[in-house]
């Protein structure tokens, strides 16, 4: 008698888990993604091994219409953030000490990359010289956060630039564009600066401790 009854708890603990997970699932917002653009990537055959590596990973996720989901850092969840999205992607490239949030990436490499503040909101400012494919891009005021010292709340891949010359990254957004259209969840991007009367500021970039960063 208390075998069935363990059982039938257990059958119902189960029957609940699926349930909650389908109903979960489906209250995802629908991804709206394209993938990466590999082939219109100028100099691209003169990246590094280690930056295209983190490329196919990269254009191997926007392949999967993901869609953003705030906490996943697992795409077997459907989604992922934003952080997330650059935590699973330098966990596969084998980068085992990236921290997990934008705030934490933005203090690790700023510890041991080679972080480049940015002031300047345009890309014809000299403090985007060093700009190169694979850099880690840093923003504030993406969305309300607990205040902090860097305040760092938004990081994404930069990809180099398209045939026509245009930037363009890698991540997870829910809601910034590509090509025109308003992209949501892990994708390709337009890298754009904030405008003036924006509340998000661009702040700075690094190459990937470890994987990127070269003496």
């Amino acid at each position: 008698m208390t075998i069935n009854v363990s059982f039938r708890i257990l059958c119902l603990s189960l029957l609940f888990f699926i349930m909650n997970y389908a109903h979960a699932d489906r209250n995802l917002p629908p991804a709206v993604t394209a993938p990466i653009p590999v082939t219109e990537l100028i100099d691209y055959s003169t990246y590094s091994e280690n930056v295209k590596n983190l490329i196919s990973i990269a254009t191997s996720l926007s392949e999967k219409k993901l869609t953003y989901l705030y906490g996943s850092s697992d795409p077997k969840n459907n989604g992922m953030d934003c952080s997330g999205t650059i935590y699973y992607l330098l966990k596969t490239a084998h980068v085992e000490d990236v921290p997990r949030s934008a705030e934490e990436m933005f203090s690790w490499a700023k510890e041991k990359g080679k972080l480049y503040p940015v002031t300047e909101q345009e890309f014809n400012s000299v403090q985007f010289s060093h700009l190169k494919p694979g850099d880690l891009l840093f923003w504030t005021g993406t969305y309300a956060a607990t205040p902090s010292e860097s305040g760092v709340t938004h990081v994404m891949i930069y990809l180099g630039k398209n045939k026509n010359k245009q930037p363009l990254m890698f991540g997870s957004s829910d809601g910034r564009t590509y090509q025109g259209k308003k992209m949501w969840g892990v994708s390709v991007f337009d890298f754009q600066l904030p405008n003036d009367n924006s509340k998000a500021k661009f702040v700075g970039y690094s190459c990937i401790p470890k994987l990127t960063c070269f003496p």
